[in-house]
């Protein structure tokens, strides 16, 4: 009789945990991430057992993720990671670790990760994982030459490597833009397209060159100084300050405008 009333309370007590699993699965499946937190936390404390350990822990940082508490995303991914139950859990758990380092933009943790997670599970991950979040990893951090060589890597004709192909084509030198502005004033704000800025740029510095010059020719050397020192000097290095300014600013628009595309288009799978 007493086996049979522990066995029944034992019975009992799996189903409640696996109502309790199956109640926070529900509030996951919703997307109410922060109420699956706390059923999941729940379903813990009262299980004596590690059999939800490994699926309560990613599921916690997978909620996480998605409310972008990156750092208690890793955390739990990492708890979740020492509980599981084969190799392919492990392989999840750390792919999942490299792709919410690459939505924190910890980038340079992120190459590493993939890089050890390569040489850690030989013949266990395909080579166009790794390329693949390789090249997410360089999108996020702005680097679209690099990211497209990734994606070449998988195929020539992925479409990552055809947006990543078109945005660097887009994209201003900054250093052109700055070089150019210093041999012609204003050509670094032509060639970003801000062409008011250029003629501004350009007449300004005309005007007080000409001035300095001038006062320098007609024996007027304090005079020549004071606009050359003052005047002319200020607005030759604006213009070359702005023409960095804008080609940075042009470039963010179009790195933006990429982001956005991949947010809200992009129907690949995204870290």
């Amino acid at each position: 009789m007493f086996a049979f009333f522990i066995s029944f309370i034992s019975t009992n007590k799996a189903q409640n945990l696996e109502m309790q699993k199956s109640y926070a699965d529900s509030l996951f499946q919703s997307e109410r991430f922060f109420d699956a937190i706390t059923e999941y936390k729940r379903l813990q404390f009262f299980s004596n057992s590690e059999e939800y350990n490994y699926s309560s822990n990613f599921k916690i940082a997978l909620c996480y993720k998605a409310g972008a508490k990156y750092d208690d995303a890793i955390k739990y991914f990492n708890i979740a990671k020492t509980n599981s139950n084969n190799v392919q859990d492990s392989i999840n758990t750390e792919l999942q670790i490299i792709r919410t380092n690459i939505l924190r933009r910890t980038i340079p943790e992120a190459l590493s990760l993939l890089k050890q997670i390569d040489e850690k599970y030989p013949n266990k991950i395909d080579s166009s994982t790794i390329n693949y979040w390789s090249g997410w990893a360089y999108i996020l951090n702005d680097d679209w030459d690099l990211a497209s060589k990734e994606f070449e890597k998988i195929n020539n004709l992925h479409p990552l490597k055809t947006l990543a192909d078109s945005v660097d084509s887009e994209k201003y030198s900054v250093t052109f833009a700055k070089v150019s502005s210093f041999i012609i004033p204003g050509s670094g704000q032509f060639y970003t397209g801000n062409y008011l800025s250029g003629i501004m740029s350009l007449g300004w510095d005309i005007l007080w060159g000409y001035l300095t010059i001038n006062a320098f020719v007609t024996d007027r050397a304090v005079e020549g100084i004071l606009i050359g020192s003052l005047l002319w000097t200020r607005f030759y290095k604006g213009n070359f300050q702005n023409a960095e300014r804008f080609a940075v600013e042009r470039n963010k628009e179009i790195s933006n405008k990429a982001y956005q595309y991949l947010a809200k288009k992009y129907i690949g799978e995204k870290p």
